[in-house]
């Protein structure tokens, strides 16, 4: 029997899953599990950082690491394969970047499932946003509604688990407005697709995120080796 005050949290160490963790709270799931993986990305040690510091400002219930480096093995991303440059951000481009990790969110969206099965939480956050699915396939709102179906297939019959993506018709700027309104500690987030520290400012990931504090009128709190302007 699943229990809706518990949810697993797929924590990436950014500000769109820390968002997510805090919006699971004010609807009501007060227990988080939080999920956070490594898979040989470039800053994958800031990222487990900022998941763990996370986990300590939500009192999460749990927090379990996982390391999943077949998706390093498999490669074809700039994120984890060395031969491949993080490309300079290009906001308004409609192709799928090189920073797209193959069929990511399907693999961490089964290990959340698990965990979440196996520990009768009712609810599965991810932090994913339309800005994201105009670019990774595995972000769109089709892909969420059909992995439903999966969970709903493949589960027991007494688990009920929902898969909360509760900004995926949100920009980047809605997140960040919600996330100061909700008091996130933006400061223990990371979005450099580069460098553990500082942020490098110039890559996909740096340029949104400083695009959306821009729109808001607030300072984005982490160090920038560049802090470009980019909102218009």
């Amino acid at each position: 029997m699943t229990d809706d005050t518990r949810a697993v949290v797929l924590a990436s160490g950014g500000m769109d899953s820390a968002t997510a963790a805090y919006e699971a709270q004010t609807r009501g799931y007060d227990h988080l599990y939080l999920l956070h993986t490594s898979y040989g990305q470039n800053t994958e040690d800031r990222e487990y950082d900022c998941a763990s510091a996370l986990a300590d400002h939500v009192d999460a219930a749990d927090f379990l690491h996982v390391e999943t480096g077949h998706l390093t093995q498999i490669g074809a991303s700039s994120l984890t394969d060395d031969s491949m440059d993080v490309a300079d951000a290009d906001t308004d481009s409609d192709e799928i970047p090189t920073s797209y990790v193959p069929f990511r969110n399907a693999n961490l969206l089964s290990m959340a499932v698990s965990y979440a099965e196996a520990n009768d939480c009712g609810a599965v956050f991810i932090g994913a946003h339309s800005e994201d699915f105009s670019g990774y396939p595995d972000c769109r709102p089709a892909f969420f509604d059909a992995f439903q179906g999966v969970i709903d297939a493949g589960t027991k019959p007494d688990t009920d688990i929902d898969l909360a993506a509760p900004f995926v018709e949100w920009s980047k700027t809605d997140i960040a407005e919600r996330g100061v309104e909700l008091g996130v500690p933006y400061e223990d987030t990371w979005s450099c697709y580069r460098d553990d520290e500082p942020a490098c400012g110039t890559c996909d990931a740096c340029a949104f995120r400083l695009e959306a504090f821009q729109r808001i009128g607030e300072r984005d709190p982490i160090e920038y080796a560049e802090r470009p302007t980019h909102a218009e």
